[in-house]
C-alpha cells in the first residue's frame, strides 16, 4: 500500500519549473509524475505532443485516454509497471498518440525512476517528444521488430524445449524430447546428431537422417577430424554456412550428406561443469548462414541440452548402482520347496531411486517345513536397502538354526536395535509344515495375511501382533504372539508389504479390501496372479517400494484331518522350554481343543520338564490331530533314554512326584513306546469335533 502522506523525494534543481531551452529546441516537452499522489505535471510544450489544450488536462495520467489508444495504453502500461517492479531507473517507448483529427502520429517517451533510500519507486521525471523526424527510419525499424519477434519465437523454442527436457530421466529421453517435440523445426533444423564423451572418444547416441550413417563414426577419437570432434576439443561451436563450405572443411563427412540437401549445419559442444560431456549438430535444408541472435539462440539451446544430458546420465548411474545394490540385497533365486509352489515379486517406486527397504524370503527348514518371511525397513535409499540386506540375511540365519518363529522375530528385533541406524521394520514370518498344512504366523507390525481357497475366495487372516522390529527391542516388549492356522492342498498364502495395498485417497483397509478382490478375481496360476497383482501397482503408481510373496500348498498326500507341529528342546534352555509351551497351547486352541487346551498345555510342560531333568539330551516334543471314533489330540515327548517313567510318591514339599498322577487324571489315554535308543512318552485327549 502507498503511503499518501510521505513526502516525495527532492527533485534536481530547476525541474520542471525552469525549462531547459534545449529541450524545447529539440521538440521535447517534460513531465512530473509524484507515483505517492497520482498527479503527474507536463509542461506546455508537452501538452502540445499530446495535441491537448490545457484546460483539457486535470493533471491525471487518466486524462490522457483519448488520445492514447487501448493497445498503446496498455503497451505502455505494462513497460512503466515492469520497470517500477524490478529495480530499473529509467525506460524508454515508442507509442502513437490520436491527434484530433483522427491521425495517428509516432511520439517517444523517456522515463527516470526516483526511488527512495528502501527503494521504493517514489516519483518519474522524464520527456515526450515527436517522433515524426523518424518516419523515414519506419520500415528499418519495422525489419528490426520482425527480427526481434523471430528471435523472440527462438527463444520460446529454446524454452519449451528446456521445459520438455524437464522431465527427461534418461539419456534417450533427452534425445526423444529433441527429435519428437516440434522445437528442431521451428528452429529450421532437418535433423540431429549426438555424441557422448565416453574414455576419451565421442560415443554416437544419435544418428541422424537416415543414410547420413558414417561407417567407423559410432565411436571417434576427439582428435579426428569431425565437427563433433573438433567442438569437443576447442568448446567453441562450429557454424557451416554453406555446402561448399562444409565440403572444404570436413571432406570425410561431406560424401555422406550431399544427398541429403544439407546446405548449413550448426554443432555445439556440450557442457556442463565446466567440462565437455558431448556434442549437438543441427543440420539444416535451405538456410545458409546463421545471424548474431540465431547464435546466442543456439548456444543457450546446447547450455540447456548439456545440462538435461548430465542430469539424465548422473540418474542412469544411479539407477544402476541401485538396481544392483537392490538386486544383491534380494535372493538371488527362490528354491523349490517340494510340496509348494511359489512367486515372488518386486517394483520399486515410481519416484525416487527405484531402492528401498522392501524384501522377501523363502527359507527351506528341516522336516519338510518352509519359512516365508516379508518386510519393509523404513525409507526408500540405500541405507534402507543396507539395512534391509543385513536385517534378512540374519533372519534367515535364525530361522535356519531350528528356533521357533518368535524366537525369530525377537532375535531379529534385537539385532535391528544394536544396529548403529535409527531405522526400525515391519515383518511377517510364516513357517508352513508343508506336510500337515499347519502355519505358525509371527507379526511384527507388518500388514496381515490373506489366502485364497481353491475356488477362488480370498479371506484375511486376522492375527494378533507386535511391535516393529527394532522398536520392540527398545521398548522391552520383546513376546510375540504366535498364531497358528491350516492351510490346506490348493490353499495360497499371499504376504505383501504396504506398497501393494496403498491406494491414494483411502486408508489401509480400504486397500485390503482392494487387493482381496483383485487376488479373488485374479488368475490361478501363481505366476499370472503375482503378474496381474503387480500389473495393478505400476498403473497406480506412487511413492512406495512393494514387495509381494506367494505360497500355495500343492502336495496332495498330507493329512487332512488335521496338523502336526514338532519343535525341539535343547537341554538348559528355559527359553525354549517356554516357546514349546507357547506352540503347544496355541496350537492345541487353533485345533479346537477348547477348554482342555490348558491340560494340554500342562502335561506338556511336564513331560518336558521330566525328560531334560532325568536325561542328558533334547526332548523332542509333537504334537498333531488324529480322527477316528473321537477326534483327539495327541502329544508325544521323545527323548534320548530308554529307562522307562515310574510314579512316585510325592515329597513332604509336593513339589515332586506328582507328574505321571497329572498326566494319569488329566488325559483320556496315555503310554510308552521305545524309539531306539530313546522312548516315547505319549498322551491322548479327546476334544470335539470341529464344525
Amino acid at each position: 500500500m502507498v503511503d499518501r502522506g510521505a513526502s516525495a523525494l527532492p527533485m534536481p534543481d530547476g525541474w520542471p519549473a525552469h525549462p531547459d531551452p534545449i529541450l524545447a529546441l529539440n521538440l521535447m516537452g517534460t513531465f512530473d509524475w509524484d507515483l505517492d499522489s497520482g498527479q503527474m505535471h507536463m509542461d506546455a510544450r508537452a501538452h502540445e505532443i499530446f495535441d491537448l489544450r490545457p484546460d483539457e488536462y486535470d493533471g491525471r495520467p487518466e486524462s490522457l485516454a483519448p488520445r492514447v489508444p487501448p493497445a498503446e495504453s496498455h503497451r505502455l502500461d505494462a513497460l512503466v509497471s515492469g520497470a517500477l517492479k524490478d529495480g530499473s531507473e529509467n525506460y524508454g517507448a515508442y507509442f502513437r498518440v490520436r491527434l484530433r483529427d483522427g491521425t495517428l502520429r509516432w511520439t517517444h517517451t523517456q522515463g527516470y525512476i526516483r526511488r527512495d533510500e528502501t527503494g521504493r519507486p517514489r516519483r518519474i521525471v522524464g520527456i515526450v517528444r515527436d517522433a515524426r523526424q523518424e518516419l523515414e527510419d519506419l520500415a528499418q525499424r519495422r525489419e528490426r521488430a520482425d527480427l526481434r519477434e523471430a528471435t523472440s519465437r527462438q527463444t520460446s523454442v529454446v524454452q519449451g524445449t528446456a521445459a520438455a527436457l524437464a522431465h527427461a530421466r534418461t539419456v534417450q529421453d533427452v534425445i526423444d524430447v529433441l527429435g519428437d517435440s516440434q522445437g528442431l523445426a521451428r528452429l529450421g533444423a532437418t535433423s540431429l546428431v549426438m555424441g557422448l564423451v565416453e574414455a576419451g572418444r565421442i560415443h554416437l547416441v544419435a544418428e541422424g537422417p537416415a543414410g547420413s550413417f558414417v561407417p567407423g563414426t559410432r565411436f571417434t577419437r576427439i582428435d579426428e577430424q569431425y565437427p563433433m570432434s573438433e567442438v569437443v576439443r576447442t568448446l567453441s561451436p562450429c557454424y557451416i554456412e554453406s555446402p561448399e563450405e562444409f565440403a572444404y572443411r570436413y571432406p570425410l563427412l561431406w560424401p555422406h550428406l550431399t544427398d541429403l540437401k544439407i546446405s548449413s549445419a550448426a554443432y555445439l559442444p556440450l557442457i556442463a561443469q565446466a567440462r565437455p560431456i558431448g556434442a549437438l549438430g543441427l543440420l539444416y535444408r535451405d538456410k545458409t548462414g546463421f545471424t548474431a541472435e540465431e547464435r546466442n539462440v543456439l548456444v543457450a539451446l546446447s547450455s540447456s541440452i548439456a545440462q538435461s544430458l548430465q542430469r539424465a546420465m548422473l540418474f542412469e548411474q544411479e539407477k544402476e548402482l541401485a538396481q544392483g545394490l537392490q538386486t544383491a540385497m534380494l535372493p538371488r533365486s527362490i528354491p523349490g520347496i517340494p510340496g509348494a509352489e511359489t512367486a515372488v515379486r518386486y517394483r520399486s517406486a515410481k519416484l525416487g531411486r527405484g531402492i528401498g527397504g522392501d524384501w522377501y524370503d523363502v527359507i527351506p527348514l528341516p522336516g519338510g517345513r518352509v519359512g516365508a518371511v516379508i518386510g519393509d525397513v523404513q525409507g526408500h535409499d540405500t541405507h534402507a536397502a543396507a539395512v534391509m540386506g543385513q536385517l534378512r540375511i540374519v533372519l534367515r540365519a535364525y530361522a535356519a538354526e531350528g528356533h521357533t518363529p518368535a524366537t525369530v522375530m525377537a532375535r531379529a528385533s534385537a539385532f535391528l536395535h544394536e544396529l548403529d541406524t535409527d531405522r526400525f521394520a515391519t515383518c511377517l514370518y510364516a513357517q508352513v509344515d508343508l506336510g500337515t498344512g499347519v502355519v505358525q504366523f509371527v507379526r511384527a507390525g507388518h500388514l496381515e495375511p490373506l489366502v485364497r481357497q481353491p475356488d477362488g475366495s480370498c479371506r484375511r487372516l486376522r492375527l494378533e501382533g507386535g511391535l516393529p522390529l527394532g522398536l520392540s527391542a527398545e521398548f522391552g516388549r520383546l513376546e510375540y504372539p504366535v498364531s497358528t492356522v491350516e492351510l490346506d492342498p490348493g490353499e495360497t498364502m499371499v504376504l505383501c508389504t504396504d506398497g501393494m495395498v496403498e491406494v491414494p485417497g483411502a486408508d489401509l483397509d480400504d486397500g485390503m479390501q482392494t487387493l482381496t478382490a483383485l487376488i479373488a478375481s485374479g488368475p490361478d496360476a501363481l505366476d499370472k496372479l503375482a503378474d496381474r497383482l503387480c500389473e495393478v501397482v505400476d498403473e497406480r503408481g506412487g511413492d512406495d517400494d512393494a514387495a509381494l510373496l506367494l505360497l500355495r500348498r500343492s502336495s496332495t498326500d498330507a493329512p487332512q484331518a488335521g496338523g502336526r507341529l514338532q519343535q525341539h528342546v535343547a537341554p538348559n534352555d528355559p527359553d525354549g522350554l517356554s516357546e514349546a509351551r507357547h506352540m503347544v497351547r496355541a496350537a492345541a486352541r487353533a485345533w479346537g481343543a477348547g477348554e482342555r487346551a490348558d491340560e494340554v498345555e500342562l502335561i506338556a510342560d511336564e513331560l518336558v520338564t521330566n525328560a531334560l531333568l532325568h536325561t542328558e539330551g533334547a526332548a523332542i516334543v509333537t504334537l498333531r490331530v488324529l480322527t477316528g471314533a473321537a477326534r483327539r489330540v495327541r502329544l508325544e515327548v521323545e527323548d534320548s533314554s530308554s529307562a522307562l517313567p515310574r510314579r512316585r510318591e510325592a515329597g513332604e514339599s509336593g513339589v515332586s512326584g506328582r507328574g505321571l498322577l497329572l498326566v494319569d487324571r488329566l488325559t483320556d489315554v496315555w503310554g510308552v513306546e521305545s524309539r531306539g535308543t530313546g522312548k516315547c512318552v505319549w498322551c491322548e485327549f479327546t476334544v470335539p469335533d470341529r464344525e
